[in-house]
C-alpha cells in the first residue's frame, strides 16, 4: 500500500487546481466537486501504473479532462446555477490585463483588455466550442505546454496547436465585437 500513502502525499496538491479547471469545464460547483472526487478517485486506483518521473499534475489534467468528456459531455446540461460565492476568478482576464492600473510599457492590446469586464472575457471563452475551449483554458490559464495538453486531451501537437491558434481567434473575435458593441475600440475599415 506504498503506493496509495505516496499518493496522497503527491497528488493532494494540485486538487485546487484541479477543482478550478472542473469548474470551468462543467460551469456548475456540484459536478465539479463530482468531477474531482472521480478524478481522484479513477487516479487513486491507477497510481501503480502511474510511471515514476513523468508529469503528475497533466496526468491527473488528463483524467479529469477524459472523465469530463465521458461523463459530463454526454448528460443533458442543467440550467447554470450561479452562486456569488462560487463564481471564480477569471484567471485569463488578469493574466492578459494585469493587476494594477496603467504601467509603463503596457502595449495597446493592453490598454484596450483593460476596459473589459470578467463577465465579458468569461463569456467570451464559455461562447468558444468545447475543444477549442477545453484547450485554450489549458494552454492560457493553467499553464500547460502544447505536448502536454496533447497528452491531457490525447490528442496530436499539431491539434493542439491548431485548436489554440482557432480558440483565441474566435475568442479575439468576440471580445472584438464585444468592445464595438460598447464603444471601447473603433471598427476598422475594411
Amino acid at each position: 500500500m506504498a503506493d496509495q500513502e505516496r499518493f496522497v502525499d503527491d497528488a493532494m496538491e494540485y486538487m485546487p487546481s484541479l477543482y478550478t479547471a472542473a469548474m470551468r469545464m462543467t460551469r456548475n460547483s456540484s459536478d465539479a466537486e463530482d468531477l474531482v472526487q472521480e478524478t481522484y478517485l479513477k487516479a487513486f486506483r491507477a497510481y501503480g501504473g502511474f510511471q515514476e518521473g513523468t508529469n503528475l499534475k497533466a496526468w491527473l489534467y488528463r483524467i479529469l479532462t477524459n472523465t469530463f468528456i465521458n461523463t459530463y459531455r454526454a448528460k443533458k446540461r442543467r440550467p447554470e446555477e450561479a452562486d456569488v460565492e462560487d463564481v471564480e476568478d477569471l484567471y485569463l482576464y488578469h493574466r492578459l490585463v494585469g493587476y494594477g492600473g496603467s504601467e509603463l510599457g503596457r502595449s495597446a492590446e493592453d490598454e484596450a483588455l483593460s476596459r473589459f469586464t470578467d463577465e465579458a472575457v468569461k463569456a467570451a471563452i464559455e461562447s468558444l466550442p468545447e475543444s477549442f475551449r477545453m484547450t485554450v483554458l489549458l494552454a492560457d490559464v493553467e499553464g500547460f505546454s502544447y505536448k502536454e495538453i496533447a497528452e491531457i486531451m490525447d490528442v496530436p501537437v499539431g491539434t493542439v496547436m491548431s485548436r489554440l491558434h482557432r480558440g483565441r481567434g474566435a475568442l479575439q473575435k468576440a471580445l472584438h465585437d464585444f468592445g464595438l458593441e460598447r464603444g471601447l475600440v473603433e471598427a476598422q475599415p475594411l
